[in-house]
């Protein structure tokens, strides 16, 4: 787990050691020139150490300490800072990052081909795990992130033709299930998602034009299916209208002429020509 690294204000350090090297030069020069020699030399080694423990931290950034392959903490405060000499450190941003997965190319849950990418967005939060938990933390979101956008794909069909059923096509339910299927995975890293949306989405080239077709005869079917529903109550309302006012008093083979009538008239997708009857129903 991550934990803070001990350290200290690089410029405190650099003048503490120009005050040590003043100080040695002044004490060998009092004694005799190889004394002198001596605390130079002794300065050196000294400077030299320490220096290995300089390191510069920009803002939204961290470095990860390491003492001879231990992990010793995490530098985190922007600035020049000093910390254990004989230390390797390893910068880890902590920017928001985000990217694009590759369009890939799998089955729904209906067994249909589609193409589906989405965009991922995601921050480290700790930097023990980014570092050492996983080869490369970025590799390891990039893939799981596939890995996520497809299993999404196979969970869901491309259009839901059920009451109560998810489809791909259903934006923030299906970001939201991706955005937690993410975060389970990425947790071993370290990482964050914060967003995981899809960018897009689409049947494959080789079932889009039949899919296309499909789609089609579903909406006019839906669209007849109001138009008659419609059409119903508008005959239903004609009838009890005129009964109830007293306009016309029609027998059963009467009305029956007159709901096929204004049914022709209000379901037909072309315009009607009026036909006047100057004849009777009845020989």
């Amino acid at each position: 787990m991550e934990r803070p690294a001990s350290r200290m204000n690089g410029f405190l350090v650099l003048a503490g050691l120009l005050v040590l090297g003043a100080a040695l030069a002044a004490a060998g020069w009092a004694v005799s020139i190889p004394a002198l020699i001596g605390a130079g030399v002794l300065w050196g080694v000294v400077a030299v150490l320490v220096s290995t423990g300089f390191t510069v931290v920009n803002p939204n950034e961290a470095k990860v300490v390491q003492f001879l392959g231990r992990y010793v903490g995490t530098v985190s405060q922007a600035g020049f800072q000093c910390v254990l000499p004989l230390t390797t450190k390893q910068r880890v941003t902590l920017r928001v990052r985000n990217f694009e997965t590759a369009k890939l190319k799998v089955n729904d849950a209906d067994g249909n081909p589609v193409e589906i990418a989405a965009v991922v967005v995601y921050k480290v939060t700790d930097t023990a795990k980014a570092a050492f938990s996983v080869d490369d933390y970025e590799e390891y979101v990039a893939i799981q992130s596939e890995a996520a956008v497809r299993h999404l794909a196979t969970s869901h069909p491309y259009d839901a033709h059920e009451e109560g059923r998810t489809s791909l096509r259903d934006g923030a339910e299906v970001a939201g299930e991706l955005t937690t299927e993410l975060r389970e995975r990425t947790e071993l890293a370290g990482v964050e998602v914060l967003e995981a949306r899809i960018t897009h989405l689409a049947y494959a080239p080789e079932i889009a034009q039949a899919m296309l077709v499909r789609q089609q005869a579903a909406q006019v079917v839906a669209a007849r299916t109001h138009i008659v529903s419609g059409a119903v109550g508008m005959v239903q309302l004609a009838l009890t209208k005129l009964a109830d006012e007293g306009v016309v008093d029609l027998d059963e083979e009467r009305k029956a002429q007159m709901v096929s009538n204004l049914l022709v008239v209000l379901c037909g997708d072309r315009a009607t020509q009026p036909v006047l009857n100057a004849g009777s129903l009845y020989s």
